[in-house]
């Protein structure tokens, strides 16, 4: 007869078990701000040790940290938050989490359970609220559950199309003991969706029938840490590409392939004019999104074939009707693509030769012509001129956030990037105030990779800052360095713009006294520093100024820098009409160009 050895289940906290497996996932710090309802699980950080916690000044900036800190090292971002308004609070950092697809658990106190029907104190739905902005969200109404809810968060959030997951706990559950053994308990698998070999074979052949073809990347490619296969594949077929703006830094804009990111506001000239004579686009990891479409599909889909890979099945033909669609993890399929190119023996030389060098040169000539100026020296500066130097300023592996405006704009328009994960911004959500917290994220991600020396750069617009400028506390209190570089226009500028179409300016300038608010001294109030800047010529040394000053406080460092106040951004309705604002560089350079393709 064969012996079973037992194994006794140590009891413990239900909290306690909460927190080792947190650490077991990949969590060295947590984001929130303590309440009632939550105390449970701060019991458990401080007792069970080995994760840090920031605490914020509003919940918003710990949902927006957690995403700056997932975008950075590719794990799986936590944010907590008490119950009610706590909970609520968190919203728009789960939209934007969801909306770009980056991994987050956040974890709500709430109302005692048998209260919950009661309208108790700070009783809310939160699980109802935030179902359509979150992969999962659950109310956890038994303690045993605790460890596999938690597993299962993990594996969601990170799994398939990454996003964020919701996990309620009600104070008298958290309170409870449950069985639990560390040793016993694992990660749940994360599936990674392989690409049907057959699908490969007829994307490779749908590429190779190309004239003008081009390889789209999207933020899918960065998530999937496919960067080092796309450079692979499009330097072994010599074909162009381009980046959504989510995919910005996949490969760096100077690649001699890389012809920009086409679109109607994040854009460029050449980038818009490449893309339009194309014959042929592969989309890896790319949703199509109406900014980078246009309004008119027509115009964008024209009579070009489309090839779309993607991880999310139901991102297939949503916007864009595909001649093949690929359900795939993006690392998966370029390598595998990849693969079978090496094995047809698919070269086309990047030199003189092959049958895409007429395309190929075309397309450098392109990118030569079709340019914008940067080298304004007008007073008020002009705010181009501020991304000159920041491109100029720092070096390739410095990390830049920015969120939405003018300057969101501008900075997809001219701001180079280097490396995957180095240009962060929030693509669909567009939530203000995004920057300061989530470059605290990016920031505490670094420490944790043993790279604390990397330089962190928001770039922010001065209406959009004081959304979240608490936060700037927190960066404080807690020794937290980085650079903000302000445009000010004294103006809700992207609106503004947006109002010209309705023939007015109502509500949009937030100017008064003489420079409005003195956002150096908003910086002061916080124990940090700044300088404003006037002149194009004081520019970069109030940046380089201002890299030192955060090295040597500790602490965010703030250059305002005044610009035109009714500045407009080149943008249009669709790719094939974006209106310049400015006067532009000849286009003598240019030949005639491709025949127009035809509509389908």
């Amino acid at each position: 007869m064969t012996t079973v050895p037992s194994r006794s289940m140590t009891t413990v906290p239900a909290m306690h078990a909460v927190v080792r497996i947190l650490k077991d996932e990949g969590v060295d710090i947590v984001f929130g701000c303590p309440g009632a309802a939550i105390l449970p699980l701060y019991k458990a950080l401080e007792t069970v040790g080995g994760i840090e916690h920031l605490i914020v000044r509003h919940e918003a900036g710990a949902a927006h940290m957690a995403d700056g800190w997932a975008r950075t090292n590719g794990r799986v971002g936590v944010a907590l938050a008490t119950s009610g308004p706590g909970g609520t609070n968190l919203v728009t950092g789960l939209y934007t989490a969801f909306a770009d697809s980056i991994p987050m658990v956040c974890v709500t106190g709430q109302a005692v359970s048998t209260k919950l029907h009661q309208e108790a104190f700070q009783a809310v739905d939160i699980v109802g609220i935030v179902r359509p902005v979150t992969k999962w969200a659950v109310r956890i109404t038994e303690a045993a559950q605790i460890p596999w809810v938690f597993r299962e968060a993990f594996r969601i959030a990170r799994e398939g199309r990454p996003g964020p997951v919701l996990i309620d706990i009600p104070v008298d559950i958290a309170r409870r003991e449950i069985r639990y053994d560390a040793a016993t308990d694992t990660r749940l698998p994360v599936r990674v969706p392989v690409p049907h070999p057959p699908s490969v074979e007829a994307a490779l052949d749908l590429l190779l029938a190309a004239e003008r073809p081009l390889v789209l990347a999207g933020g899918g490619v960065i998530l999937a840490g496919a960067a080092d296969e796309l450079r692979a594949l499009v330097e072994l077929l010599g074909v162009p590409f381009q980046v959504t703006l989510m995919g910005k830094g996949a490969v760096e804009d100077d690649h001699e392939l890389h012809m920009g990111t086409t679109g109607i506001q994040t854009s460029q000239r050449y980038a818009n004019a490449s893309f339009l004579e194309a014959d042929f686009v592969l989309a890896v990891g790319a949703r199509f999104g109406d900014r980078h479409t246009g309004a008119d599909l027509d115009v964008y889909r024209g009579g070009r074939t489309f090839v779309q890979v993607d991880v999310e099945p139901t991102q297939l033909g949503r916007v864009v009707a595909p001649d093949l669609g690929v359900v795939s993890d993006a690392k998966e399929f370029l390598a595998a693509l990849l693969a079978a190119a090496r094995r047809r023996k698919a070269r086309t030389d990047t030199g003189d030769t092959g049958p895409w060098q007429p395309w190929r040169e075309r397309c450098r000539l392109l990118k030569r012509a079709l340019v914008r100026r940067e080298d304004f020296d007008t007073v008020p500066v002009k705010a181009p001129r501020v991304y000159k130097e920041i491109n100029e300023i720092f070096g390739e592996d410095t990390y830049f956030l920015t969120a939405i405006g003018l300057y969101q704009i501008w900075g997809g328009q001219h701001q180079k990037a280097h490396q995957p994960r180095h240009y962060q911004v929030c693509g669909q959500a567009g939530p203000l105030g995004w920057e300061v917290p989530a470059a605290i994220g990016a920031k505490k991600a670094l420490e944790g990779m043993g790279r604390g020396a990397t330089e962190v750069v928001g770039v922010v617009g001065d209406y959009g800052f004081q959304y979240t400028a608490e936060e700037l506390a927190v960066a404080a209190q807690y020794g937290i360095p980085f650079v903000l570089i302000m445009l000010n226009n004294e103006y809700l500028g992207l609106i503004r713009q947006a109002s010209i179409g309705y023939g007015m300016n109502y509500q949009v300038d937030v100017h008064y006294d003489e420079t409005g608010t003195d956002n150096v001294k908003l910086m002061e109030a916080y124990g940090c520093s700044g300088r404003r800047v006037v002149e194009p010529a004081d520019i970069r040394p109030a940046i380089e100024w201002a890299r030192k000053e955060a090295v040597a406080t500790s602490r965010p460092v703030l250059v305002e820098i005044m610009i035109e106040r009714e500045a407009n951004t080149p943008h249009g309705v669709n790719i094939d009409a974006v209106q310049e604002f400015e006067p532009v560089p000849q286009e003598d350079l240019l030949a005639s160009p491709a025949p127009p393709l035809p509509l389908p």
